[in-house]
């Protein structure tokens, strides 16, 4: 054995050593809801723009989704969330979603999902669906150093497609000429659309208590669709 391979054999145990801190590390899973194909592509558009102009890449690191729950550290068979899931949407019916255009959340911005037609009415189908899944993958949740999982509430909830997002925590001085950037670009997107697909993704990251969209890869699992 060589020095080299000595040396490579040592890194990339710590490497091992610091990511997998908790059983199934550095994976997390996401269950999202799917929009329609134009808005997917109204938010590929915007997301692959912002990387071409100025190398933003932690919104377009994912697939075009709004999170019902995010990042969960889930490290039991991928089949018992599989079928969590698919009991706690078993009896849903698909919903319409209304699409407000363009708002800031955060540091980041955001196609606004979050309302009925009206603009200012949560859209409590959103919501609930959000918290019925919640509730059923709870139980398979392991503690994870990197980063703890936040408890579901009902009332934070803000359904949302994202369009910048993390990287703006590093780079605020953009946030001004990002948003008028975004808000310039002629990107058509559906006002309305039936939410009725809902997704399940692995997702890795090097390094979960960092700048984790820059090494973020993912993974569909599984789809399922709500009845009509």
């Amino acid at each position: 054995m060589t020095d080299d391979t000595i040396t490579t054999t040592t890194t990339t145990t710590a490497s091992n050593e610091r990511f997998a801190q908790a059983p199934g590390d550095p994976y997390r899973y996401g269950v999202y809801l799917r929009p329609d194909p134009v808005t997917c592509a109204a938010v590929t558009a915007v997301t692959s723009q912002l990387r071409a102009q100025y190398g933003l890449v932690s919104a377009g690191a994912f697939p075009p989704h709004a999170t019902l729950v995010g990042s969960r550290h889930l490290p039991g068979p991928v089949e018992d969330i599989i079928d969590a899931v698919t009991r706690a949407v078993a009896d849903v019916p698909a919903f319409t979603v209304h699409n407000a255009g363009i708002r800031r959340q955060g540091v980041g911005m955001v196609y606004d999902v979050h309302h009925l037609a009206d603009g200012t009415t949560p859209n409590t189908a959103f919501v609930d669906l959000a918290a019925r899944i919640d509730t059923a993958i709870a139980p398979l949740e392991a503690p994870a150093p990197n980063p703890a999982g936040n408890p579901f509430d009902a009332d934070a909830f803000r359904a949302h497609l994202s369009l910048v997002s993390h990287d703006m925590y590093v780079r605020p001085d953009l946030s001004a000429e990002v948003e008028e950037y975004v808000t310039g670009l002629p990107v058509p997107f559906s006002e309305s659309f039936r939410g009725d697909t809902i997704t399940l993704y692995r997702t890795r990251s090097d390094d979960w208590t960092g700048r984790w969209w820059q090494t973020l890869t993912w993974e569909h699992v599984h789809t399922w669709r709500l009845r009509h």
